[in-house]
C-alpha cells in the first residue's frame, strides 16, 4: 500500500491497442469530467483491458480456475459497480473526442481523514501522456475537498507501472500484504 499526505496547495468493447494506434488514439485534446452513469460500460472495459496481469483475481483464476462460472474479468469490473454505488462524486474520467480513455475512483473516509483510490486506468495506448497524473491531480483536489488529510493506493508487486508511478506522484510505500485463498469443499 502507498500512502501520501495531502499538500496544500458509443459502446463498442475496447480492444486491445495495436502498436500503431498509440499515436492515433492519445494525439487529441483530452479533458477530465466527472463520471455520468453512462460511463459504467466503459470503464468496466478499460478495467479489463488494464487490469489484465495485475490484479489479484486473474491470480486467483490462475491458480483455481474460474470461480462460480465466473471469469476474473467478471469479478473485477464488478469492482466498478461497488466504487460507483459507494462514491459516484469522486469519480473522474479521462475523455479525448467524447470517448473515455482513463479514470479514477476515490472513496473518503472522514472519521479517519484518510481517502482511498481502489482504482485506476489508463488504456495503454494513452499512457506516458499525462493522462494518469491529471487524473491523479484530480482525484488529491476532489479528496482535499472533502478534507482527507492522507490518501492510500495499492498495487501489486507485479504491477511494475504502478509500482514506478505511484511514487513519482508522492506516494510513499507504508507496507507490503500477501494475498491468500482457498478452495473451500461443497458441504
Amino acid at each position: 500500500m502507498f500512502l501520501v499526505k495531502r499538500q496544500n496547495k458509443a459502446h463498442a468493447p475496447y480492444a486491445l491497442p495495436r502498436k500503431g494506434d498509440a499515436v492515433s488514439l492519445c494525439e487529441s485534446e483530452m479533458r477530465i469530467r466527472e463520471y455520468q452513469e453512462s460511463d459504467r460500460r466503459h470503464l468496466k472495459e478499460i478495467t479489463v483491458i488494464c487490469f489484465n496481469g495485475v490484479s489479484i483475481e486473474k491470480n486467483i483464476e490462475e491458480l483455481l480456475g474460474q470461480i462460480a462460472g465466473k471469469d476474473w474479468a467478471w469479478r473485477k469490473a464488478r469492482q466498478i459497480d461497488d466504487d460507483i454505488a459507494t462514491n459516484p462524486n469522486g469519480i473522474f474520467v479521462a475523455e479525448e473526442d467524447g470517448r473515455p480513455i482513463g479514470y479514477i475512483t476515490t472513496r473518503v473516509d472522514h472519521a479517519t481523514k484518510v481517502g482511498r483510490i481502489p482504482n485506476i486506468s489508463v488504456l495503454p495506448a494513452c499512457r506516458k501522456s499525462g493522462v494518469g497524473r491529471k487524473l491523479m491531480d484530480k482525484a488529491f483536489e476532489y479528496l482535499s475537498s472533502e478534507n482527507m488529510e492522507c490518501v492510500s493506493i495499492e498495487t501489486l508487486e507485479q504491477n511494475a507501472v504502478g509500482q514506478k508511478f505511484y511514487p513519482s506522484c508522492g506516494f510513499r510505500e507504508v507496507a507490503r500484504q500477501i494475498h491468500y485463498i482457498k478452495r473451500l469443499e461443497a458441504t
